[in-house]
């Protein structure tokens, strides 16, 4: 279980405003179906209208994962189009890749990093746009 931080759209519906830090599936500007527990907190289910933005996690080798290490992976990425955020705890950083993010560019430094040892990833959430990369 992850909270995420969303926009209530007020019809049952929410805006993911934030990466996921461990959720598959689901992409900052997803908008998700929720629905209130007895206490009020919002739960969601099922994506209602996907927003095409890829999440991408990395767990950062490099320097022990050490916030400057983060910070140079989060720099290198966000020329090609992604913004991100790391987290201490798990030497990890989590992209989010929009649309109009050099996908291609993105997919080629993921595998150079984790074929230098920089890094492993993983995708949290992709699309026919993502996965037409791996072709290339």
């Amino acid at each position: 279980m992850e909270s995420l931080w969303a926009v209530d759209l007020g019809d049952g519906t929410a805006r993911v405003d934030n990466t996921p830090w461990f959720v598959r599936g689901i992409a900052s500007g997803d908008i998700v179906a929720v629905a209130p527990d007895d206490d009020g907190v919002l739960w969601a289910g099922r994506t209602i209208h996907p927003s095409q933005n890829c999440t991408i996690r990395l767990i950062v080798l490099k320097d022990g994962g050490s916030s400057a290490a983060r910070e140079s992976v989060l720099k290198a990425f966000h020329r090609f189009g992604t913004t991100g955020e790391g987290i201490e705890r798990y030497r990890m950083v989590a992209l989010d890749l929009p649309p109009e993010a050099d996908l291609s560019k993105i997919r080629k430094l993921l595998e150079h990093g984790e074929e230098q040892g920089w890094w492993h990833w993983e995708e949290g959430c992709v699309t026919e746009a993502w996965n037409a990369t791996e072709r290339e």
